[in-house]
């Protein structure tokens, strides 16, 4: 995909470094959750709940919120040395990776996530003040990270502390996760969370304003076993192979960058090097961008020290059927109470499946520890040949505006004569692509607002993928910064980390 020689010695991964189970505060096991992964992820690390020194407790209002979190906390501290094993054993270099790591909030200096490559600490560090968290592990004698996440709150309500953030652990902040979008107080997503609005000195913009230098990544931050469920954030690196050590090169030098659910593969470089450089003056300026999408492109952005400097979208052309097309199918919709079970088989007659694309959710809770009975979804997904099977759930959705949908996306080498037969929970239907070009396709499996599932239009190469170069001069006074977003017209985002350009 890249047309930059910066990419040429890497692969495109995906993964989800925080997120959480029962071990804590969640729902759903542990080895549910690395099944979950598993799935749709290519590196992963559950999130044990580790401390919180300046939990407000003179609010009687909030009796439940220090119960439930004290409660999270004694069953990390109980878990931590059977996570620490389990995590291990799931770990398979070139398959599936796994880190250990814990959380550490604070008002007053922000929450954090302790992200460990191989071997973690013995005990959860119970630490008040971020630099003495540092120094331990600074002792610690294998390598760790210190993430920023949910950085938008207000600074003292849990949101990030600038003044107190270096480079020195945390090269990389969380941009995304299921809080909401901090790359600015305008973001979408937006934060909707309890714990309140996000302000614009909180924000990676503002951060990046200030002379920080870090890259960009996203989580869940998911609390029923479901690590990268769908739509709340995941990291994307730039990595030589699929090991512990490759993935953490990529992180500690900023070649990743964030994204909302869909994976979309980015590429951004300037005179050749990679996201999250920093290179020495050029006046000259060559700007490279590569995106595919899971979905139809909307635009894409070049930004400069925080404003748009060019902005494309994919030209309108007429379908190329000779390239791969991407095809959605979704489930999910109706007014049943209960969850609905979905059986999928889908098969490619005439065609080609070159790839397919899983969207899976976990299902979405509040306080777990008070309400513990909330179920884990377990999706069973197999595909060989032009066969795909896909065992899920789904709720009805919540309201109007939140999906709880499941969703997957197969690429297809496709002809004019090419057909998905499908048998969705036993309704069986003949979709082929022609007919799909021109629009979606949806069925319901018995009568009105019963649980429907949709196949939406088939999408031609030219309006998932696109690439340019544009050029830029500076003038040398400062340092400068450029970065790359990406909307796709389904609402999915990709931000890639910045480069930076030293002044003359």
């Amino acid at each position: 995909m890249p047309d930059s020689a910066a990419f040429a010695d890497f692969q495109l991964y995906f993964g989800d470094i925080h997120n959480h189970c029962n071990l804590s505060y969640g729902a759903g096991s542990l080895a549910d959750a690395l099944h979950n992964a598993r799935l749709q992820l290519d590196f992963a690390s559950v999130t044990l709940h580790g401390h919180w020194d300046d939990m407000p407790q003179d609010d009687p209002r909030l009796g439940y919120l220090v119960d439930y979190h004290r409660q999270g906390f004694q069953r990390a501290r109980a878990g931590w040395a059977g996570y620490l094993h389990a995590t291990e054993a799931a770990n398979r270099d070139g398959e599936f990776l796994t880190f250990p790591s814990f959380e550490w909030h604070s008002m007053q200096y922000g929450d954090h996530c302790i992200l460990f490559r191989d071997i973690a600490t013995p005990d959860i560090f119970h630490v008040a003040h971020v630099e003495e968290l540092r120094q331990r592990l600074r002792e610690h004698p294998h390598p760790s990270l210190l993430i920023p996440h949910h950085i938008g709150y207000l600074q003292g309500f849990r949101g990030i502390n600038w003044a107190q953030t270096t480079a020195e652990l945390s090269p990389v902040v969380e941009i995304m996760s299921f809080h909401g979008a901090s790359e600015h107080s305008d973001a979408d997503p937006a934060y909707l969370h309890a714990m309140g609005p996000r302000d614009r000195r909180s924000t990676a913009q503002y951060g990046l304003a200030q002379g920080h230098i870090f890259g960009f990544v996203g989580s869940s931050d998911h609390h029923s076993a479901h690590p990268g469920s769908y739509g709340y954030g995941q990291a994307a690196v730039w990595a030589k192979s699929l090991s512990r050590a490759a993935v953490w090169d990529a992180l500690q030098n900023r070649r990743c960058y964030a994204i909302t659910g869909d994976r979309i593969a980015l590429a951004f470089s300037l005179n050749d090097q990679p996201m999250g450089s920093v290179i020495p003056f050029a006046q000259n300026r060559r700007i490279a961008v590569a995106v595919e999408g899971a979905s139809a492109l909307d635009y894409i952005e070049v930004l400069h020290k925080n404003r748009v400097i060019h902005r494309e979208s994919p030209p309108v052309a007429a379908p190329d059927i000779r390239l791969p097309l991407k095809v959605r199918l979704e489930m999910g919709w109706g007014e049943l109470e209960t969850m609905t079970d979905w059986d999928v088989d889908l098969r490619i007659f005439a065609g080609e499946l070159l790839d397919i694309e899983p969207h899976l959710r976990g299902h979405d809770i509040g306080i777990p520890v008070i309400d513990d009975v909330t179920p884990c979804v377990l999706s069973h997904l197999d595909y060989a040949g032009n066969r795909v099977r896909l065992r899920t759930q789904t709720p009805r959705n919540a309201t109007v505006r939140s999906a709880a949908t499941q969703a997957i996306t197969l690429t297809l080498k496709a002809g004019e004569n090419t057909f998905i037969q499908a048998r969705i929970n036993g309704l069986d239907s003949r979709l082929p692509i022609s007919e799909l070009l021109k629009g979606a396709r949806s069925f319901y499996t018995s009568g009105f607002v019963s649980p429907s599932f949709v196949f939406h239009r088939a999408l031609p190469a030219d309006e998932y993928r696109h690439s340019f170069t544009i050029t830029h001069e500076g003038e040398g006074k400062q340092r400068d910064w450029y970065y790359a977003r990406v909307r796709q017209r389904n609402g999915q985002w990709a931000w890639a980390s910045p480069i930076w350009v030293e002044r003359a």
